[in-house]
C-alpha cells in the first residue's frame, strides 16, 4: 500500500462541506496542495460552510473557487490549469427526505455535476478520483450487515437513485477510458463542524433550545454512525492507492466506509442526553417515508485492502460534538 504523498496536488469538490472540509484539512496538514470547489448553496445555514472555509484559508496551499458542478465550462477550466493529479468528488445535493419535494436539486449537482467530473477525469487523466455514494442504496435490504455484492435495484429514494447512478457511471468511465475510480459508501458520519440537517445536530439543538425531538419508526431503527475522523483516516489510506485494471477491463473498486456497529436510536440519544445534560422531550411517530430501518456496514474490503479500523465509540464522538456545538452556539 503506498503511503500518501503529499508532492501531489489534490482537488476536492464539497470543500466547504463536512467531510471535504477535513479531508482538505488532513491534507492541508501533512503539505499537500489542494483546491477546493463549492457552490455554497443555502441547504443548510451557509455561516458553518464559510467557518470551515475560514480555517481551510489559514493554510497557504489552499486555494478555493465557489463554483458548480452543474457548470460544466468553469469545472473544466479549472481542471486546464491546476491538473490535479488526485480528484475527490465529495459535493452533492444530500438528505433523503429533502430529496422527495427537491428533485431538480438532485439530478443538477449528483447526475450532472458528476458527470462533468468524470468527463474533466477523462479528458485531464488523474492518476485517481475517489467519489461519495452511500449507504442509502441499500434501501430497505434486510441481510445485515450490507455488502457492496448485495444487489442495490429498489431505492428508498430518489437520493439513493441518484448514489446508485453515480457508481454505474464511474464504472463505465472507468472501463471505458480507463479512469482509475473508487467509490465510498459512507454509513452516517458525524462530529464537530457536521451537517446541521442530520438526526443528531438537530436532536442537540433542540435538547438545548427545550424543544421536542422527533423520533420516527417510534424510536425503532438502528444506524451505523461513523466518527469523522475514522472517515479521513480511510480516505487518506485511499488517495495514493487507486484500483489496478482487472479482468473486465475497468480500474474499479467501491467499499463500504462505516463503523461496523450499529447503534440502537434510543440508545444513541441516551448519550446525547448525557452529553448535554438535560433529558429531551420526545415525540414519536412512525417511520417517514423514504427512510430505513437499520443501516449496517461490512468494511471487510476496507480492512483487508487499507486496515481500516474504526475506534472511536458513540460517548467518545458525541462528547466531542457536544464540546464543539456549546462553544460554537454559545449554549453551554
Amino acid at each position: 500500500m503506498n503511503p500518501l504523498d503529499p508532492s501531489k496536488k489534490y482537488f476536492i469538490t464539497g470543500s466547504a462541506g463536512f467531510i471535504g472540509f477535513y479531508l482538505a484539512r488532513a491534507l492541508l496538514k501533512r503539505g499537500a496542495q489542494v483546491i477546493g470547489i463549492d457552490n455554497l448553496n443555502d441547504y443548510y445555514e451557509v455561516s458553518l460552510k464559510e467557518a470551515r472555509l475560514d480555517i481551510l484559508r489559514q493554510y497557504e496551499r489552499f486555494t478555493f473557487i465557489k463554483g458548480d458542478l452543474a457548470d460544466k465550462e468553469t469545472l473544466t477550466r479549472i481542471f486546464e490549469r491546476e491538473r490535479p493529479q488526485v480528484a475527490v468528488n465529495l459535493a452533492a445535493q444530500a438528505g433523503v427526505r429533502y430529496s422527495i419535494d427537491n428533485p431538480d436539486a438532485y439530478i443538477q449537482s449528483n447526475i450532472v455535476g458528476f458527470f462533468h467530473i468524470l468527463e474533466c477525469c477523462r479528458h485531464f487523466p488523474v492518476e485517481h478520483l475517489v467519489y461519495a455514494s452511500s449507504s442509502s442504496v441499500y434501501g430497505g435490504n434486510e441481510k445485515v450487515p450490507f455488502s457492496v455484492e448485495d444487489q442495490v435495484d429498489h431505492p428508498e429514494s430518489l437520493y439513493a437513485a441518484t448514489k446508485k447512478s453515480n457508481e454505474l457511471m464511474a464504472y463505465a468511465y472507468s472501463k471505458l477510458y480507463r479512469i482509475p475510480l473508487t467509490g465510498l459508501r459512507f454509513f452516517t458520519v458525524y462530529g464537530p463542524m457536521g451537517r446541521p440537517d442530520m438526526a443528531y445536530f438537530k436532536f442537540a439543538r433542540k435538547i438545548m433550545a427545550d424543544e421536542p425531538i422527533q423520533i420516527y419508526n417510534n424510536g425503532d431503527m438502528l444506524r451505523d454512525y461513523t466518527y469523522i475522523d475514522d472517515i479521513i483516516a480511510g480516505v487518506l489510506a485511499i488517495l495514493c492507492n487507486p484500483p489496478a485494471v482487472d479482468e473486465k477491463g475497468a480500474a474499479y473498486k467501491l467499499y463500504n466506509i462505516g463503523n461496523h456497529h450499529p447503534v440502537k436510536l434510543m440508545d444513541f440519544i441516551s448519550v446525547l442526553e448525557k452529553v448535554f445534560g438535560k433529558e429531551a422531550r420526545k415525540e414519536f411517530l412512525p417511520m417517514q417515508k423514504g427512510d430505513v430501518y437499520q443501516t449496517y456496514a461490512d468494511v471487510t474490503g476496507l480492512m483487508e485492502d487499507f486496515g481500516f479500523k474504526p475506534d472511536t465509540s458513540v460517548e467518545e464522538g458525541l462528547a466531542r460534538f457536544g464540546e464543539w456545538f456549546g462553544e460554537y452556539y454559545n449554549c453551554r
